[in-house]
C-alpha cells in the first residue's frame, strides 16, 4: 500500500520517501478541497444560481458573496463524501461507474457538438467595436442606435460611450471612428477560424482583447479607457505561467497507484492503468484543444470569465444536443475526483504512519478491522476543510502542482537509480523501458516546476527538504535495500579506490587512529575515557578504528564477539565516537594486536596512528596486557611506520562534558618527530573541552648549546607553521639527556660483533664502548668549539642543529645500513620520496650546503648516539636512569599543573631482555604527572608551513 510512497522510499530510503510522500499527501488533500470547490462553482454557476446562501447586496461584492457560499456548500459536501468514503471504498468505486459515464458522456457529447458545427454551428453572437471585443453584461444591444417608427434612437452602449443619450452628444474618440459589428462566437469547424488561432497571442494585464484582422481606425491616445464595457485581461500571459495553470489538470494520473494496496493484481493493474489514463486523457485534452480553436472565434477563448458572452458556458453551447450534458458531467467529474482524493490521501498517510519513519503520525496507522484508515480519514477531511476555508485557491493551487511533479521527479529518479546502480533485485517487467526514460522524465519535472514558478518551486522543495531533515534527525533507522544506500556503496567503492592511489600530502595528514580498548569479563570497555579522548582528539573527521581482541578460539567465543562489539558500538554512541568496530579473537592476546595493527582498515582507509592506554599495573604478571605486550605493540607499531599514542592515567582525562576554563597543554619536543608533538594539541584544541587551553612548547638544549637563537628559530618555526605557543628552552647537561635518544644503528651492531670474536671479557667489552662513547663526545665538542674555518660562523649552529636533526631521524626504529649523517638522511628520503617536508628547513640548507665537509663530524655523531643495551644492568642502565630522573624532575618544575602533557617516546631496545628496564625507564620519566600522552612518531612529515 502507498502506491508512489512506497516505490520512492524502497528505492531512495526513509528520508526521500517520507519527504516527497508527506508531500504528495498534502498535494493530493488540497487537490481533492480544490475539485470539492470546483464542484461548488458549478452548483452555483450553472445549475442553481438561487441556491446561494449569501447574495451580493451592492456591486463588486460578487466573489465575496461567492467565496462566502463555497465554505458553507464545501463543509456539507466534504462532510458527506467524508461518510461515503468511511463506510467502505467499495461504495466508492460503484459511484466511480455512475460519476464515469456521465464524464464519457459529456465528452462524447463535445465531439458531438463539433461535428455539428461542420453544417449547422450554434448562434452565439458576439459584438466588437473596431476590432477590440466587448463586454455584453452592461448592454443588449450590439448597435450604436437603432431606428423605430421612423426615429433614431440611440443604444445603452452609446450612453456608455458618450455623455448623454443625444445623438449629438460628446463621444469617446475611438467609439466615434469605429463601427460596432456582430459576429459569431462560435463559426464552426469548416470557417477556417483554426489559421487565425494556430499561432499564439500573449497579452499584457490589463489590455483589451481584440480580434486580428478586423477593421479598425485607431482614435487618439489620451482617452481613457478604464471605466468603457471592453473586455479586458486580468493577467499577464506567457507560455510558462499557462503551463502552470493547465497542469493540474494531468495530476490525477497516479490516482488509482495510491490505492495499490486494494488492487488484486496491482503489478498489472498499476501500469496498464497508468498508461491507459495518460494516453486517454493526453488524447481528450489535445484532441479538445485543437477542436476548439477550429470552431470558437480566439477572442472568446482568451475572454477568460465570458464577459462577452454575458457569462455562457462556451463548451455546454458548443455541445450536442444540450449544454446540460457539459454541466452535469463537469459536476460529477469533479465529484469523483474529489472522491478519488479523499479515498486515496488517507492510504497514503497510513502507509506513512505504519512504516513509523515519522513518530508524531503513527497514531493515523490504526484504522477499521478491515484496514479502512479511518484516522488518516479524519485528518484528510480536516486537511480539506481548511482549504475550503481559504476557499480561493489559487494561492494554494501552484504548491500542489510542486508537490505532485516532486513526485513524479522522485518516481523516476528511483526507476534510473535503481538501473544505473544494476541492483540485482532490479527487474522491470515493462520490456521497452530504459534508464534514460526515467532521467528525461525527472528533467521535465524538475524543469517545469521552475518553469511554472521558480519561488514556489523553492517553497516546496524547502518544505521537503525540512521533512528529510526531520526524518534523518529522528533516525529512521529502515533498512529497505533503497538505492542511496546502493549509491552510498558505490561512491564508497569509487572514493576507496582513488584514495588507494597515493598516500595523502603532508597538508591532508590527520591522524587516522586505531583504538586499542581492554574488555573486562563481562566484555565491557575498562577504559572509557579512551573513546572520550578519541573524540576530542578527531571531531568526527578522519577515520577512526575502535578494535579489542579476545582470547580463545573464534567457534567458541561467537556469542561474546558480538556482544563485545555491540557494548562497543554503545559506547561508541554515547561518546559521539564516529568510526568502525572490530573485534578479533585470537589464542593469544599478543598475537591479536598484531592482527589489529596489520588489517584493520581497507584499502586507503586504514589507520597510520594507534592510540593505546599505558598499562598501570604492569608490574604485576597476571595483568593479560602485561608489559611484554606492551613493548611488542610498540616495536610492531615502529615496523609498519605508524604512529604511536600512548595515554598515561587514562581515567583521569576529561570526558567530553567537562570544559578546561584555563590552563596548559605542555610539549616536551626533545627530539623532531615529524611535527606530531605540534600537530596533536592543536586538534586538541579544535574541541570545546580544551579550547581554553594554551599551548606551550618545551625544547631540551645542551648548556653548550645557543639557546637564544635555538628560542628564536623555534619562534620563527611556529610562526610558519600558525601555530599560537609559547616556547621556552630547558637546559640541561649533555649526558643528563644523551641517553634519552638512545637507538641503535649498524655500525654499533658491527663494533659489538667485532667485540664478540676478540671474545673480550664483559667487563672489557663494557671499557671498550664506555672509551668510544667519552672518545666521541670529546671529539664533538672539539668539533664545535674549533669548526673547519671554511665552514665560517654557521658551523657550530649546524653542527648543534645537525646533532639534534641526526636525532630526528635516529629515533625510529631504523635499520639502516648508514654509519654517517647525510647517507642516513638520504636513506629515509628515499623510503619517502616527495613526501619528507624536513621542519629545520635553515637548518637542513646549511647541512645541505656543508655535507662533504662535515662528514667526518656525522661520523663521530653516530658513535655519540650509540648507547649498550637496555637489558645490561651496568652503569649505561643506571645512566639512564639517571636521565628519566633528571628528566622528570625538570618536566614537573616547568609542567606538574598542566591539563596535558605530551612527550616524546624513545623506542624500546632490540634485545628483548631489556623491555622491563625499558617499561621503568618510561614510568620513572612520567612520574607525578596527572595526564601524559607518549607520542612515536611513524617517521613521516605531518606538519607543514603550506596551506
Amino acid at each position: 500500500a502507498g502506491g508512489s510512497y512506497y516505490m520512492i522510499s524502497r528505492s531512495l530510503g526513509p528520508e526521500f520517501g517520507g519527504a516527497v510522500g508527506l508531500c504528495f499527501y498534502l498535494g493530493t488533500t488540497f487537490a481533492g478541497a480544490m475539485y470539492i470547490l470546483g464542484t461548488i462553482e458549478i452548483l452555483l454557476t450553472y445549475i442553481s444560481p438561487s441556491a446561494a446562501i449569501f447574495k451580493a447586496e451592492e456591486v463588486g461584492e460578487e466573489t465575496k458573496a461567492m467565496l462566502n457560499n463555497m465554505r458553507v456548500y464545501g463543509t456539507c459536501i466534504i462532510i458527506l463524501m467524508a461518510i461515503v468514503v468511511f463506510v467502505g471504498v467499495k461504495y466508492v468505486n460503484k459511484l466511480a461507474l455512475v460519476f464515469l459515464a456521465c464524464v464519457i458522456l459529456s465528452i462524447i457529447a463535445i465531439y458531438a457538438g463539433v461535428i455539428k458545427t461542420a453544417f449547422d454551428p450554434p448562434d452565439f453572437p458576439i459584438c466588437l467595436l473596431g476590432n477590440r471585443t466587448l463586454s455584453k453584461r452592461s448592454f443588449d444591444v450590439c448597435a450604436k442606435f437603432t431606428e423605430s417608427n421612423n426615429e433614431t434612437k440611440t443604444t445603452t452602449l452609446w450612453r456608455l460611450f458618450c455623455d448623454s443619450a443625444l445623438l449629438n452628444a460628446t463621444c469617446d474618440d475611438y467609439f466615434s471612428l469605429n463601427n460596432v459589428t456582430e459576429i459569431q462566437g462560435i463559426p464552426g469547424i469548416m470557417s477556417g477560424v483554426l489559421t487565425e488561432n494556430l499561432w499564439s497571442t500573449y497579452s499584457e494585464k490589463g489590455s483589451i482583447v481584440e480580434k486580428k484582422d478586423q477593421p479598425s481606425v485607431a482614435g487618439s491616445e489620451e482617452t481613457k479607457i478604464g471605466g468603457l464595457p471592453y473586455v479586458f485581461t486580468d493577467i499577464m500571459t506567457y507560455f510558462t505561467m499557462l503551463v502552470g495553470i493547465y497542469f493540474p489538470s494531468v495530476t490525477g494520473i497516479m490516482a488509482g497507484s495510491n490505492r495499490s494496496g486494494d488492487l488484486k493484481d496491482a503489478q498489472k493493474s498499476i501500469p496498464t492503468g497508468t498508461i491507459l489514463a495518460i494516453s486517454t486523457t493526453s488524447f481528450i485534452y489535445l484532441s479538445c484543444i485543437v477542436l476548439f480553436g477550429a470552431c470558437i472565434e480566439g477572442v472568446i477563448l482568451r475572454d477568460k470569465f465570458g464577459e462577452a458572452v454575458n457569462g455562457n458556458l462556451v463548451v455546454g453551447t458548443l455541445a450536442w444536443p444540450s449544454p446540460w450534458v457539459i454541466v452535469i458531467g463537469s459536476f460529477f467529474s469533479t465529484c469523483g475526483a474529489g472522491l478519488q482524493s479523499l479515498t486515496g490521501a488517507p492510504r497514503l498517510l497510513q502507509a506513512i504512519a505504519r512504516d513509523g519513519i515519522v513518530p508524531f503520525i503513527q497514531v493515523f496507522g490504526h484504522g477499521k478491522a478491515n484496514g479502512e484508515p479511518t484516522w488518516a480519514l479524519l485528518l484528510t477531511a480536516c486537511i480539506c476543510e481548511i482549504g475550503i476555508l481559504i476557499a480561493s485557491l489559487d494561492s494554494v493551487a501552484p504548491i500542489l502542482s510542486m508537490f505532485f511533479l516532486m513526485c513524479y521527479m522522485f518516481v523516476n529518479l528511483a526507476c534510473a537509480v535503481q538501473t544505473l546502480l544494476r541492483t540485482p533485485n532490479w527487474r522491470p517487467r515493462f520490456k521497452y523501458y530504459h534508464w534514460t526514460l526515467s532521467f528525461l522524465g525527472m528533467s521535465l519535472c524538475l524543469a517545469l516546476m521552475f518553469i511554472c514558478s521558480w519561488y514556489y518551486a523553492l517553497i516546496a522543495m524547502l518544505i521537503a527538504g525540512c521533512i528529510y531533515k526531520y526524518i534523518e534527525y529522528r533516525g529512521a533507522e529502515k533498512e529497505w535495500g533503497d538505492g542511496i544506500r546502493g549509491l552510498s556503496l558505490n561512491a564508497a567503492r569509487y572514493a576507496l579506490l582513488r584514495v588507494e592511489d597515493s598516500p595523502p600530502h603532508t597538508k591532508n595528514w590527520r591522524p587516522q587512529l586505531l583504538v586499542l580498548l581492554n574488555l573486562d569479563s563481562e566484555q565491557m570497555v575498562k577504559h572509557p575515557r579512551l573513546l572520550s579522548f578519541t573524540s576530542q582528539l578527531k571531531a568526527g573527521k578522519g577515520l577512526t578504528i575502535v578494535g579489542s581482541v579476545l582470547q580463545g578460539i573464534y567457534l567458541d567465543k561467537c556469542t561474546e564477539t558480538q556482544k563485545a562489539e555491540e557494548n562497543v558500538k554503545a559506547l561508541m554512541g554515547v561518546e559521539k565516537t564516529k568510526g568502525f568496530c572490530q573485534i578479533v579473537v585470537s589464542p593469544n592476546f599478543r598475537d591479536g594486536i598484531s592482527y589489529l595493527i596489520q588489517s584493520a582498515g581497507l584499502g586507503g582507509m586504514k589507520h597510520n596512528t594507534v592510540l593505546m592506554a599505558w598499562p598501570q599495573s604492569w608490574k604485576q604478571t597476571e595483568n593479560r596486557f602485561s608489559w611484554k605486550n606492551f613493548v611488542d605493540t610498540v616495536r610492531e607499531t615502529t615496523a609498519a611506520q605508524q604512529a604511536l599514542l600512548v595515554a598515561k592515567n587514562i581515567d583521569l582525562f576529561p570526558t567530553n562534558q567537562e570544559r578546561f576554563t584555563e590552563g596548559n597543554i605542555d610539549v616536551w619536543w626533545i627530539v623532531h618527530d615529524g611535527g606530531m608533538l605540534m600537530l596533536l594539541p592543536f586538534l586538541l584544541r579544535q574541541h570545546k573541552v580544551w579550547r581554553k587551553c594554551k599551548m606551550r612548547i618545551f625544547t631540551v638544549a645542551q648548556m653548550d648549546d645557543n639557546s637564544i637563537q635555538m628560542k628564536k628559530d623555534l619562534q620563527m618555526f611556529l610562526y610558519h607553521l600558525r601555530l599560537n605557543a609559547e616556547v621556552e628552552v630547558v637546559e640541561m647537561f649533555e649526558n643528563d639527556i644523551s641517553a634519552f635518544t638512545y637507538e641503535k644503528t649498524l655500525m654499533m651492531e658491527q663494533r659489538s660483533q667485532m667485540l664478540k670474536q676478540m671474545q673480550l671479557s664483559k667487563n672489557e667489552r663494557e671499557r671498550e664502548i664506555q672509551s668510544i662513547t667519552d672518545e666521541s663526545r670529546c671529539s664533538i665538542r672539539r668539533k664545535s668549539y674549533s669548526g673547519p674555518q671554511s665552514s665560517g660562523q654557521d658551523a657550530q649552529t649546524l653542527l648543534t642543529n645537525d646533532y639534534r636533526e641526526e636525532e630526528a631521524q635516529l629515533i625510529h626504529d631504523r635499520n639502516t645500513a648508514s654509519h654517517s649523517a647525510p647517507a642516513v638522511k638520504a636513506s629515509v628520503a628515499a623510503a619517502m620520496p616527495e613526501k619528507v617536508q624536513m621542519t629545520w628547513t635553515k637548518e637542513k640548507f646549511v647541512a645541505e650546503k656543508h655535507k662533504n665537509k662535515d662528514s667526518n663530524v656525522s661520523g663521530f655523531k653516530d658513535i655519540f648516539n650509540m648507547k649498550p643495551e637496555w637489558g645490561n644492568l651496568n652503569q649505561s642502565n643506571v645512566r639512564r636512569m639517571h636521565t628519566a630522573v633528571k628528566l622528570n624532575g625538570v618536566v614537573l618544575n616547568k609542567s606538574q599543573h598542566a591539563q596535558l602533557v605530551l612527550l616524546n617516546m624513545p623506542g624500546p631496545p632490540k634485545n628483548r631482555k631489556g623491555d622491563e628496564n625499558y617499561m621503568e625507564f618510561l614510568e620513572v620519566l612520567t612520574e607525578g604527572l596527572d595526564r601524559v600522552l607518549l607520542v612515536r612518531g611513524s617517521g613521516r612529515e605531518v606538519i607543514t608551513i603550506y596551506s
